[in-house]
């Protein structure tokens, strides 16, 4: 069994969540419900859960508040909210899951899934590069955790140079020549970053426009990157891709 904690400030929610859990997630138990940082704090350290149920914003607290205090961490964190907020894509970039309320049963059940298979790696790593990354206040300087076989690897969002699909995995290139493999697919990296300086240029490539060194014409064409690497962008992102990077014809 894996036991639980659930922080949130609004008895609904807690009572909701834990109903859920306890319906349809046989293999968790819930040890206590919290309504606020000081008790989720006190239910912690008296229960040793492996997982915990944090809503993100509070009555004049926030789930950040509570990880801050915490010197080990050594359960999960699940994060709960009720809006699709700036945090989101710094949990993301943690590799951290969270759940949007109300909560879907598949996803609930789906987080709960990868927790279990998770067995609590990097979790106190994952939760410091999560208070870094809302620190940093801008997703360019956010550092993105990459999961590799060997475990997660931290690197910097503004020194990526792009990204190549390659099967299931997905292939990094760095500007200083280091290259990593995930098995995270290119659609999910596209989905953090599209709104940032990257732009998927290709279904095959999604590239950091910042180091552009030429983009060659042609039916298509292809960019030629700082390193030398030339991409193909495809004829249907063709016109998109040019107007993103100011390229007048």
């Amino acid at each position: 069994m894996f036991g639980a904690i659930i922080v949130d400030d609004e008895l609904k929610s807690r009572e909701s969540l834990k109903s859920l859990l306890t319906t349809f997630c046989e293999d968790i138990e819930v040890l206590a419900t919290c309504k606020n940082v000081e008790e989720g704090l006190e239910a912690i350290n008296r229960f040793k859960p492996e997982v915990v149920f944090l809503d993100i914003q509070m009555k004049g607290e926030t789930s950040f508040d509570l990880l801050a205090q915490l010197s080990t961490i050594d359960f999960d964190i699940i994060f709960t909210t009720a809006h699709s907020e700036y945090a989101i894509k710094a949990i993301k970039f943690s590799a951290l899951d969270y759940l949007l309320k109300p909560i879907d049963i598949d996803e609930l059940q789906n987080a709960v899934s990868k927790i279990k298979s998770k067995k609590n790696d990097n979790a106190l790593e994952r939760i410091h590069l999560l208070l870094q990354n809302m620190k940093t206040g801008t997703p360019e300087k956010y550092n993105l955790a990459i999961p590799t076989q060997k475990g997660l690897i931290f690197i910097k969002v503004n020194e990526i140079l792009y990204f190549q699909a390659s099967g299931n995995y997905t292939e990094i290139f760095m500007t200083d020549g280091q290259k990593y493999i995930t098995s995270r697919h290119l659609k999910e990296y596209d989905t953090y970053l599209s709104e940032q300086c990257f732009y998927r240029i290709h279904h095959s490539y999604l590239i950091n426009i910042n180091f552009i060194k030429e983009y060659v014409r042609g039916d298509g064409g292809y960019v030629i990157m700082n390193d030398g690497t030339s991409l193909d962008v495809s004829k249907r992102k063709k016109d998109a891709f040019l107007e993103r990077i100011g390229y007048k014809v």
